[in-house]
């Protein structure tokens, strides 16, 4: 069966709450999730920046969610790269993987690094994180307030009361899925 295949940029994936919700409703077989390696280090490069998180937590974190999400990653999309026109020429690997593994969508909050106009000839979309997790919880209720669920229960340091958690989302810039979620407090 043909699910909705999308590529998650980097910008998605380096605040933990919101890759852990992301990874959690990809698990969840609502969507097909993909990235590539290079992705992968822009997003620990970008943690490793802040100098909080010690190099080897961050590809665990990697290796789980590649052994999590099987046949995410994307490979052999290089040759691509060079004939692609983006503002940020920096931006071009993503659009690359995400034709080459046939993405329905590209999820990142830089929508402007991705002209929509442009994507649509290779028949992909650009979501913002919150919109995409808001779309899969509309689509699919029980199934994402489980995943959101087991998001907060793994909390332990601290453990998060549903408004604790739900403020924790809406600091992702998640303010739609946020005020979806305050419907279904009750399963969360």
């Amino acid at each position: 069966m043909a699910r909705f295949a999308v590529l998650f940029d980097a910008c998605v994936l380096y605040p933990a709450p919101l890759r852990d919700s992301l990874m959690r409703l990809a698990t969840s077989d609502l969507f097909k999730a993909h990235w590539t390696d290079a992705i992968h280090e822009e997003w620990i490069n970008a943690l490793m920046r802040e100098n909080k998180h010690p190099r080897d937590a961050l590809e665990r974190a990697r290796d789980l969610m590649d052994s999590h999400v099987p046949d995410a990653k994307v490979v052999g999309y290089e040759c691509l790269v060079e004939g692609l026109t983006l503002p940020d020429p920096n931006d071009r690997h993503v659009l690359a993987a995400a034709i080459k593994c046939k993405a329905d969508a590209i999820v990142t909050f830089n929508q402007k690094d991705f002209p929509a106009d442009y994507l649509q000839t290779f028949q992909i979309e650009v979501i913002h994180p919150d919109d995409f997790i808001y779309y899969q919880i509309d689509m699919a209720p029980a199934i994402s307030c489980t995943a959101f669920r087991a998001q907060r229960n793994a909390l332990k340091k601290p453990p998060m009361t549903v408004d604790e958690f739900l403020t924790c989302l809406q600091k992702q810039q998640l303010p739609q899925t946020v005020s979806l979620l305050k419907n279904y407090s009750g399963f969360i």
